[in-house]
Parts: structure tokens; sequence; C-alpha cells
């Protein structure tokens, strides 16, 4: 029998030998992310053994190297990297055609976010791009996407819909999600935002689009296995309380988690609508009650901060990060990686903006990239921390501390990364 860490973050005897392992890396030192552990949930001068896809044991370095010799089982000498589980990009809208620079470039000059989105330029501008384009040009360009972001050593990525507004073009958006699964090495959540924006031709019948939303596509997609969740921007330039409230309760009733963008420019509601529906995650959250916060904590429900489109909004609100810590409220990042607010593919960049710009720790950052993430997806029994028996999705990297991740500008100390339970080749 040999030592072993388990789902609780401590120690524990285990019943297999190394008889039973796949591979082992041995000398690294991991940071589990296992709450209530070490800071970080370190473990120095380790070892983590796998078997197929998952986490078989974890240990001391010089334990689990002998008993790999003495069983035959291969050694990757991890030669003291850190050793973190794979990150998770869990709010990105990766699937679209075009591009908006030249939004970025009026923004620049004093034009609102929301000014021009009530121009028709915005989500539209994109939605327009994206019909237009075909199945191959979405694939194409997402992939890259998905590779640059996979660069930083992430494993698991949402990708949303939304930039259709009709059936066949949010089909298509999510058959190009599924497709990337099949396609790379890392895991992709699929969600259905059909309520992103007004379609143009639905401008005289809100009412008519909601019901088809909320209806016969999301049944549509359902049938098709297209949807792991659902997703509304309940936004004054988007929809109301009321309109969100009909596609998280068509949700339910079909047995599906929902996320919600809420906050962002106003709060109007939204975010007590997401505790009230139990949605997974409330998404932006630059305006939210204190009320409101503890709703979101007793409900269960992650706040997922988007650093890099407040940033690129120039937005001057941040997040209340004291409330809703003090509120207990689960705090996930990601790069809600889009065309228009957040033309970003870098979670390290939004790991230090979640730092800098919004007074996260940095053990909190990388927490909100791992841990909480996980539970942003409702995934965090498979995923988000290094314990036995979850999926080994592992990313190893070059620093000196954890706290690294969250430090370089531009800089990717990622030395590799295991999906799975296999080493993933250099995207």
């Amino acid at each position: 029998m040999i030592l072993a860490i388990g789902s609780n973050g401590r120690s524990a005897v285990q019943k297999s030998s190394g008889k039973d392992w796949d591979r082992i890396w041995v000398g690294a030192n991991i940071a589990t992310m296992v709450a209530g552990a070490e800071p970080y949930g370190n473990i120095k001068n380790a070892a983590l053994a796998v078997k197929g896809d998952r986490i078989a044991w974890i240990g001391p370095a010089d334990e689990g190297s002998r008993e790999a010799t003495a069983h035959g089982i291969p050694i990757h000498d991890a030669q003291g990297l850190w050793l973190t589980p794979g990150l998770i990009d869990c709010h990105t809208h990766l699937v679209y055609g075009g591009h908006r620079v030249e939004e970025f470039e009026k923004r620049l000059c004093g034009v609102s976010y929301e000014d021009i989105a009530r121009a028709g330029g915005g989500i539209q501008s994109t939605v327009q791009a994206t019909r237009a384009a075909t199945h191959r040009e979405l694939a194409a360009s997402a992939t890259v996407r998905a590779r640059q972001i996979m660069a930083e050593g992430v494993t698991t990525i949402e990708v949303k819909s939304g930039y259709g507004l009709e059936l066949a073009a949010e089909r298509r958006l999510l058959e190009v999600a599924r497709e990337l699964a099949t396609e790379l090495p890392v895991s992709i959540k699929k969600t259905f935002l059909g309520l992103h924006a007004l379609p143009r031709e639905f401008s005289t019948d809100r009412q008519g689009f909601v019901d088809q939303v909320c209806g016969p596509w999301l049944e549509s997609l359902v049938a098709a296995n297209l949807v792991d969740a659902v997703d509304a921007f309940c936004e004054n330039i988007a929809f109301t309380v009321q309109e969100t409230e009909q596609l998280l309760r068509a949700a339910k009733q079909l047995g599906l988690p929902a996320h919600a963008h809420v906050g962002q420019l106003s709060d109007m509601g939204g975010a007590e609508l997401a505790a009230k529906w139990g949605a997974l995650s409330a998404d932006h959250l630059e305006y939210v009650s204190a009320a409101a916060a503890r709703e979101l904590a007793a409900a269960g429900t992650v706040a997922v901060l988007l650093p890099t489109a407040y940033f690129t909004l120039r937005q001057t609100t941040p997040p209340p990060v004291p409330m809703l810590r003090d509120a207990g409220v689960a705090m996930a990042i990601a790069t809600d990686s889009n065309p228009g607010s957040s033309p970003c593919t870098s979670i390290l960049l939004a790991l230090n903006m979640a730092c800098t710009l919004f007074g996260l720790t940095p053990e909190e950052a990388l927490s909100g990239a791992t841990r909480n993430a996980a539970r942003a997806l409702g995934a965090a029994a498979d995923i988000g921390t290094l314990e036995v028996g979850k999926r080994a999705d592992l990313a190893l990297w070059r620093i000196e501390r954890p706290a690294e991740l969250c430090y370089g500008l531009g800089a990717n100390p990622c030395a590799g990364v295991v999906y799975g339970g296999t080493p993933r080749r250099a995207s």
C-alpha cells in the first residue's frame, strides 16, 4: 500500500500499487489547488501517477519513483517544474465571423459600447459576418483561437453561441464548438447563448423571438446533443429580467444548467435572478448589490469575473470583489474571448488583470481558472483540482512559485500539458 492524496486533500492509504499505473511524473512541485490545504494546495518534491485518463496517486517523489521503477512504469522527470491542474477558460465566445476593429477605433475616440450597440453595431455586426461565414470558415478561425488559448495550459474551454440569432446559424456555431473537441485535445463545454441580442428581423416582435429561443430552437438544439447549458445577456441593451427568466425556466424544464451575463453595465436584478434559478454562474458583475451577493453565495452560483472585457471597454466600476469575498461567493476568471469587448485569447493575461485591476490575490485568481472555473461549468467533480480519481488534466510550468502565473505580461511559462493522462503535443 502507498500514500495517496484523496478527494479531501489529505493523505490517505490507497489499496492500489504502482503496478496499476500507466505513467508517473516525479520531481514536481504540485499545486493541487485543493481548498483548505496549504497555499495553492502545495506539495513540494512530489509525484503524480495516472491510470488511463484518471489521477491514480499523488505523493512523495522518492516513493513514487521507487514504486514505478519496481513495476516498470514509464517515469517522466519533471525536474522541479511546477504542476497545476489544467487551466479552465469558463467563458468564451470563440466561434464567430469577422472582427470589430472599426468599433475598437470608435471607442478610443469616445463612442461608448452602448451607443455603438444602439446604432446597429456591436453584436449585430458580428451576427451579420457570422451568418455570411461558411462552416469551414468558422471552424478554421475558431481553431486558431482555441489553439492560442490551449497554449497557456488550458485543457477545458466553454464556448458560447449567440452570434447566429437564427436557428440554422446557432446550430452551425454549436456544431463547430462540438467539432473542436474532436479535432483538438481539449474539452469543450457548449453553451446556447440564445438571448444575446435581438435580431433585426424580430425588431418589432421581441416576444416572438424570445418564444422561439425558449421553445422550438432550444428543444431542437438539445435533441441534436448540442447544448450543455444555456445563457442570456440580461442588460439594458439586451434582454430584461423577465425575458431572461423565460429562458432559465425553459432550461430547467429540460434539465439544463444555466449561466447569465448580468451586471456588466447596470444592476437590473439579474444577479438575484441567477441565484433564484440556481444558475451555475453569474458573469461580469461590475454592478451588483450586497444583498444579491449573499443570494449568489447561498445558491452556490459562481461569479465569473471578466477583467479583459472591463479593460477593453475602459470601464471604471470594477466588480465589488471585497463584497463578493465577504459574502462567500466563489470567483472564477475567464477571457470572455469575443470580437467586440474582449478580443483576448490569454488566460494568463486575464489572471494578471484580475489581480491588478480587480484586487484578487494570486491564489484567488489561480483558483478562479481552476477550482472555481470547474464549479462554474458544473464540472468540479471531474476537473479543477489535482485529486485521486479526477481526470488527469495537468499543466507544467517553468516558474519558481504559483503566483508567477499572475505576474508576467506577455510571458508564457507553460512547459507542457497532459490531457486525460496523455502528454499533449505543442499547440
